[in-house]
């Protein structure tokens, strides 16, 4: 009698034991439901900032842009101009790899050469474009030769990703998806491992305790693709994840009453802006009948300004976005180094911008094709669709194209858009990356206006942002910069429309977060609510 009743004890013990051993994995795991993921497991890959933001658990940066895009030391622990052209960046010692293996400078040197060669869809090669050479001058110093003074190259490098010379050796462009994506490749110093990716489904990655830095309280961390804004939210209330990532405006007030739930919300640096394409023959416009048109209108400065006048962003801002958005008048936010004070809010006059498109030779409007993103950030599809209506209302056929950012960006980069919409974020905390970006004429041999696809070009403008590039005087560059920035709202190559706000959701017994002004959303920032 005693020992069955020893054994139903044991059993029971048992099966208690095993009901705790989930529940305390659980606890150390944290689950995050996110709108998009990597492209793939190789950081160079592409320059979106969703596969930026998976890949920073894995791959460490030379610099890290802090949560308020203040630049702080990361695999490099100090950085000094030593000439004009030079660079040299003191590397953290007894940094490891995920395989056991030392960082050294010759990681850092591989690292920055291999980009151009694997860069894909949307270049990463924008970060280390003024780089000219390198010179390992010991195991943890390196030195950087620019194309003549380069003041940005410290907060370039927040996106130079360091992976191991050893386990990426010999990879093509051919070759590097499918070596970084089973996970051979993927040896990076991060605070997390990678574990397993499933494309458009879920990364999975593990703690590395041996990671430099802080040690991360969990154990595991899965970051669930959720591209449906309603099936994130539903995923969070049924507790199937523990924090989502731009919660829609809509459902906002009412994740603040779930008291299992807490909401919180941020103005980040991205900005909601369309581009008009100023080639000669432009794919996806034409008079209204379908015929062809004898210009394309978007060159003729009148029709920009008319289209600019036709657009509500205080709409936008509080009824298309809900209330998360703000009215921008360019394309940097007011916290990003070069933000011009002197502009004006932009004005929303659509008689005066029916006026401009008869003066311009276009009284009863023309058709276009109105392409924008729909999953990438927090109300792209709203706006996109109600910009439409808005140039529906001065005659102006816009035909509203939502697409999948995955879509979207590789149609963008091959030049198949006349008119497009999409969020820019001022990574960097300074103009220049976003001026030099898509402002200035896409010159390959200078390395600048890799992301202008218009066919824009303006020599004034090109001059201040080159001449921006190489001042190392602070408040030169900072005077250059706004006059660029004043510049775009004069000329209008692109018009900003809305600076994105944003919101996570989270289960308010298990975690807490610190938001980011860039929306990365990341295991470091994401602690046990206790």
């Amino acid at each position: 009698m005693n020992s069955l009743k020893y054994g139903i004890a044991a059993a029971v013990l048992a099966a208690a034991l095993a009901l705790a051993l989930p529940t305390q994995s659980s606890a150390q795991t944290l689950t995050i439901g996110v709108r998009a993921g990597p492209e793939s497991i190789d950081p160079a890959f592409t320059a979106t900032g969703t596969h930026a933001e998976a890949l920073k658990h894995v791959f460490d940066t030379l610099t890290w842009s802090g949560d308020g895009l203040e630049i702080e030391p990361r695999l490099a622990e100090s950085w000094k101009a030593v000439d004009a052209s030079t660079w040299e960046f003191k590397l953290r010692k007894g940094v490891k790899f995920h395989d056991g293996s030392d960082f050294t400078a010759e990681d850092v040197k591989f690292s920055i050469e291999r980009v151009p060669i694997v860069s894909g869809p949307n270049p990463t090669t924008i970060y280390i474009r003024r780089v000219q050479s390198t010179e390992i001058v010991d195991p943890h110093t390196i030195r950087i030769k620019t194309d003549g003074p380069a003041p940005n190259l410290p907060n370039d490098f927040i996106r130079l990703f360091i992976v191991s010379h050893k386990a990426a050796a010999g990879l093509t462009k051919d070759t590097a998806n499918e070596a970084f994506n089973s996970g051979k490749a993927a040896i990076g110093t991060g605070p997390y491992k990678f574990v397993s990716w499933t494309p458009k489904e879920q990364l999975v990655l593990d703690r590395f305790d041996g990671f430099w830095g802080p040690k991360e309280p969990w154990a595991r961390h899965v970051r669930k693709e959720i591209p449906n804004d309603a099936a994130r939210v539903a995923q969070l209330k049924a507790g199937q994840v523990d924090l989502i990532v731009r919660v829609p405006a809509q459902d906002v007030p009412t994740l603040k009453q779930d008291p299992k739930l807490s909401v919180v919300t941020i103005d980040t640096v991205y900005v909601f802006n369309m581009e008009m394409d100023m080639r000669d023959k432009s794919p996806q416009v034409s008079a209204k009948d379908g015929s062809p048109l004898d210009k394309n209108p978007m060159q003729n400065p009148k029709v920009r300004e008319a289209i600019d006048l036709a657009i509500d962003r205080n709409a936008l801002a509080e009824i298309s976005m809900e209330g998360l958005g703000k009215a921008q008048n360019q394309l940097v936010t007011p916290s990003i180094f070069g933000y011009s004070k002197k502009l004006p809010p932009r004005k929303y006059d659509p008689a005066a911008a029916k006026k401009l498109l008869a003066e311009a030779g276009y009284p009863n409007g023309f058709k276009v094709t109105f392409s924008f993103t729909s999953d990438r950030l927090p109300g792209d599809r709203q706006v996109g669709t109600s910009v439409a209506q808005m140039l529906a209302a001065i005659g102006i056929d816009a035909q509203a194209n939502a697409q999948p950012a995955a879509v979207f960006f590789p149609a963008r980069t091959r030049g198949d858009f006349s008119m497009s919409m999409s969020g820019w974020g001022t990574l960097t905390g300074e103009s220049h990356y976003t001026l030099s970006s898509v402002a200035h004429s896409n010159d390959k041999e200078k390395k600048f206006g890799a992301f202008n696809v218009t066919g824009y070009k303006n020599p004034v403008m090109d001059k201040l942002i080159q001449d921006a590039a190489v001042e190392m005087d602070e408040a030169k560059r900072r005077s250059l910069l706004e006059q660029a920035n004043e510049l775009v709202a004069t000329d209008r190559p692109r018009l900003p429309l809305v600076a994105v706000g944003s919101a996570w959701a989270m289960q308010k017994a298990k975690v807490k977060i610190t938001p980011r002004v860039d929306e990365d959303t990341m295991a470091m920032n994401i602690k046990p609510a206790q």
